[in-house]
This record gives C-alpha cells, structure tokens and sequence, in this order.
C-alpha cells in the first residue's frame, strides 16, 4: 500500500504543482487502502514507472497494511447518491457530484469559497479543466476534514468519471 508524504501533499495544494497531472492523479488516489499494484495498473500500465519515480522523489512511501481500526457504520446510502449512483459514468455525473460535494462541505463554512468552487465547475468545459477544480475541491476537504475523508470522496468521484477521465488525469 502507498501513502503520500508531507512533499506529496504539498504537491497537491494549490499553486504548488511541480509534477504532470498523471503523477498528480496517482498522488491523489494514493491513500493507504489501495493497493501498489493496482496504482501500478494505472494508465495502461505505465502508472509503474510512474509510482517509482514518486517513490524515489519522496512524495509516497509504502505502507505495510495494518489490521483495520474498528470503524461505526455509516448511514446507508441515499437515495441518488453517489454510493447507489448505477447510471453511466459521465461528466455530466461527475460535475453534479462535484456541485453537491461544494454545497454540502463549504456552503456552511465558507460561502464564497463554495461559490468559487461552483463558478469555476460552470466554467470548465472539458474533463481537464473540471478535474483541476476537482483536484482543488478535494484538497480543501483533505485540509478541512482530513486525509481519510479526501480519499473517501475521492473514490466515490472516480465511480461516476467516465474511464477516458481516470485514464487522462
């Protein structure tokens, strides 16, 4: 199991961007709970060479896995979310999940942040451009409410993206 390191994080703040999207896509997923080698697999199996080079930079370590801590039982899935989501994946989906995920993480805390958030999803046009705002969004959660809960809605947004996405970020 990979996890980031303090440098990885840093990486993915924003403003702070020294790597490729690709290296910057596995940066995210790399939360402890998947495996090497399914990070390996990423990109048609060029995510290899990829998770070694940010081995060798620093910004992931390996993990060995742990037993699990004992977790409560989360609130079953409502109705249309995410969790139950059985559509198609698509852009379309992932840009309503990234709209609700800023009205219920920072509408409250922080209004003109969440209108920030909504203004740049109505104005990115392509898969890049709402992934950055993504990527963003998902930083801020990781800042606000932690690693384990940025990891958590970042595995939810990559049921609804369209494959095409995963594999361009």
């Amino acid at each position: 199991m990979l996890i980031k390191t303090d440098k990885g994080r840093t990486e993915l703040l924003p403003g702070q961007r020294t790597l490729g999207q690709r290296e910057r896509a596995i940066l995210l997923v790399a939360d402890g709970r998947k495996s090497t080698d399914s990070l390996n697999a990423l990109f048609h199996g060029e995510g290899r060479a990829m998770v070694q080079a940010l081995l060798a930079g620093g910004y992931l370590i390996e993990q060995t896995p742990a037993a699990p801590p004992a977790r409560p039982v989360p609130p079953p899935p409502t109705a249309g979310s995410v969790d139950t989501f059985s559509g198609p994946r698509s852009l379309a989906s992932a840009r309503m999940f990234l709209f609700d995920l800023s009205d219920r993480m920072f509408a409250a805390r922080d209004r003109a942040l969440a209108d920030r958030f909504r203004n740049a999803l109505r104005e990115a046009r392509d898969a890049s451009s709402m992934m950055l705002v993504g990527r963003e969004m998902l930083t801020e959660v990781e800042r606000l409410a932690g690693v384990e809960r940025a990891a958590s809605i970042s595995e939810r947004l990559a049921k609804v993206l369209p494959e095409s996405a995963l594999q361009a970020a």
